[in-house]
C-alpha cells in the first residue's frame, strides 16, 4: 500500500487543510500520486507528537535504541526492490542507480545503531584546582530534517538514523517532487519499533511557510537541511532566531583533475562515476573537469566513448542507464548550460541535443575547451553534463578549481601517492576523491567548508550534530 497522508504521531492524516498536491513520475509526465500537504496546524501537531516522545525515547538505555535501528536495517534491507522502484518512479534514476541509493540508505541505520552506543564522555582532573572535569553528551531535541528531491530516501535516512541513535524526535519535510519515499518507511520503521510520535513526515507544497513556523517553536532545537546554498542561507537566517543548532549540507562544484601520472582507464571510469551517479543531480557530482594537456585527447576520447555507451530511457525498464531529470525547469537549466558554453566557444563532444517526446530526459553530454566564462564552471550544472578544460600547471590548476564560493567535495587522480596528498591538502573543500570517484559512505564525516555548510553527517560525527555536550565541574 502506498501512503499519501501525513505521518504524525503514528497515525495517516489528512492535511488539516484538505489541501493536496500531485507527485509527477518524471518518465513519462504522468501523476503518480495525490499527495497531503501539510500546513501550520499539522506542524504544530507533529511538535506537540515529538515533544511528548522525546523524553522517554531519550531515557532509553542506548542499547534499547541501538537495536531499533539495527532492525530497521534489517527490514529495509529486505525491502531494497520496493524502495528501489517506488525511488524510481518519482525521482527518475534508473533502477541500478536506485537500487544503489536504497542500499546506502539502509546502511545508515546499521551504522548509527552501532554508533548509538559509543557517545563517549570523559573525566580528568582540572590541572589547576583538581576538580573533576566530567564531560558527557545529551540529546538535543526536536530536529526538523529538510531533505531534497535527489536521494530521497538516502538524504532521509541520513539524518533519521544518527538523530535517533543521539535520542532525538524528528519531523521529516520531503522535497515536494518525491515524498512517497519517505512516507513509504514509516511502516518499515513502526515496525522496528520506534515509538509513536518520534518520527513524524509532513509533505508540503508551503515548504517555507512551514519550516519556518518550526524553526521559531522553542521546542525545536536542531535544523539538519540538504539542498542549495541559497535556501541554506535563508534556514540560517530563521534558525538564528532561536539560535538553533545548524547541520547544512548545501550546494557544491566540484573540481575533477587529472594528472599526467593518472592511470588514465581509472581516471575514466571515476569520473563517470563522480559525474554520473543520479545523472550528475548531486551536490557531489563532478562539474568542472581539469586534464592535464599531456593526457587530455585521450581522457576526453575514452570519456565520451564511455558516456556514448550510456542507454536513456525510462528508467523502470531493464538495461537503462540514464533516466530522466527530475523535472522541467531542471532540464531546461541543464540544456541552457549547453548552449551558454558553445556559444562561448566550447566544443561539443557528444549529445546536447534535447530529444522528442514525454519526460524530462537530456542526453549524457561532453563539452571540451570550456573557457572560464562558461555559466556552467561557475554554477552546479546538476544534470549529465562534464565541461572539460585543459592545464599545464599544478598551482594555476589548484587555484582554479578553489576559485569558487563552494568547498564541498573534490577529486584527483594521479598514481604518485606523495605527489597527490599534497594537491589533496591544498584544496579548500571538506572531501576529496583520490583516484576514486565516490566520496559517500555512512562511516565516514560528510560535508564541505565555504558556502558549501556546516556540520558533517555520517560518520560519528554525524551522531553528534544531534547532540549538545555537558560539562559538570565536580568535587567528591
Amino acid at each position: 500500500m502506498q501512503h499519501t497522508n501525513l505521518y504524525i504521531n503514528g497515525q495517516w492524516r489528512d492535511a488539516a487543510s484538505g489541501d493536496r498536491f500531485d507527485v509527477i513520475n518524471p518518465a513519462t509526465e504522468e501523476t503518480i500520486a495525490s499527495v497531503a500537504s501539510a500546513d501550520l496546524a499539522d506542524a504544530d501537531a507533529a511538535l506537540d507528537a515529538a515533544q511528548a516522545a522525546f523524553g522517554l525515547w531519550a531515557a532509553k538505555k542506548p542499547r534499547e535504541r541501538s537495536e531499533i535501528l539495527r532492525k530497521a536495517w534489517e527490514l529495509m534491507t529486505a525491502r531494497l526492490d520496493e524502495f528501489a522502484r517506488l525511488i524510481t518512479l518519482e525521482n527518475g534514476k534508473a533502477r541500478a542507480d536506485a537500487m544503489g541509493e536504497a542500499t546506502y540508505a539502509a546502511e545508515f541505520f546499521r551504522w548509527f545503531a552501532e554508533e548509538a552506543v559509543r557517545a563517549d564522555g570523559m573525566i580528568t582532573h582540572a590541572p589547576s584546582s583538581g576538580a573533576r572535569i566530567i564531560v558527557q553528551h545529551k540529546p538535543a531535541g526536536i530536529a526538523v530534517l529538510v531533505t531534497p528531491w535527489n536521494y530521497p530516501a538516502a538524504m532521509g535516512t541520513r539524518k533519521i538514523a544518527p538523530a535517533l541513535a543521539a535520542g532525538c524526535p524528528v519531523i521529516i519535510k520531503p522535497a515536494s517532487e518525491t515524498p512517497l519515499t519517505m512516507l513509504a518507511l514509516m511502516p518499515l520503521l513502526e515496525e522496528a519499533g520506534v515509538p509513536k510520535g518520534l518520527v513524524n513526515v509532513l509533505p508540503s507544497k508551503k515548504s517555507g511557510k512551514l519550516v519556518d513556523h518550526m524553526l521559531h517553536d522553542p521546542r525545536v532545537r536542531v535544523i539538519s537541511f540538504t539542498g542549495s546554498t541559497e535556501v541554506g542561507r535563508k534556514l540560517l537566517h530563521s534558525a538564528a532566531d532561536q539560535v538553533l543548532k545548524p547541520a547544512m549540507e548545501l550546494g557544491g562544484n566540484a573540481p575533477l583533475i587529472v594528472f599526467e601520472d593518472a592511470d588514465i582507464d581509472k581516471a575514466v571510469a571515476g569520473a563517470m562515476l563522480a559525474k554520473m551517479r543520479n545523472l550528475g543531480e548531486a551536490c557531489t557530482a563532478a562539474n568542472r573537469f581539469y586534464v592535464h594537456e599531456a593526457v587530455n585527447q585521450e581522457f576526453t576520447s575514452k570519456f565520451s566513448g564511455a558516456m556514448a555507451a550510456l542507454k536513456m530511457g525510462d528508467g523502470l525498464e531493464d538495461g537503462i542507464d540514464v533516466g530522466p531529470l527530475v523535472n522541467a525547469d531542471t532540464r531546461d537549466k541543464v540544456a541552457a548550460f549547453v548552449a551558454d558554453a558553445v556559444a562561448k566557444g566550447a566544443k561539443l563532444e557528444l549529445g546536447g541535443t534535447l530529444p522528442n517526446g514525454k519526460g524530462y530526459f537530456y542526453p549524457p553530454t561532453v563539452l571540451s575547451n570550456v573557457p572560464e566564462t562558461a555559466d556552467c564552471v561557475n554554477d552546479e550544472i546538476f544534470g549529465p553534463v562534464a565541461a572539460i578544460q585543459s592545464f599545464t600547471d599544478e598551482d594555476d590548476v589548484i587555484r582554479r578549481a578553489n576559485n569558487t564560493e563552494y568547498g564541498l567535495v573534490a577529486y584527483v587522480f594521479s598514481e604518485n601517492m606523495k605527489h597527490a596528498m599534497q594537491v589533496c591538502e591544498r584544496l579548500e573543500y571538506g572531501m576529496v576523491g583520490l583516484n576514486r570517484g565516490l566520496v559517500s559512505d555512512p562511516a565516514a564525516p560528510f560535508g564541505g567548508v565555504k558556502q558549501s555548510g556546516l556540520g558533517r553527517e555520517g560518520g560519528h560525527e554525524g551522531m553528534l550534530e544531534f547532540m549538545e555536550t555537558q560539562y559538570i565541574s565536580a568535587e567528591w
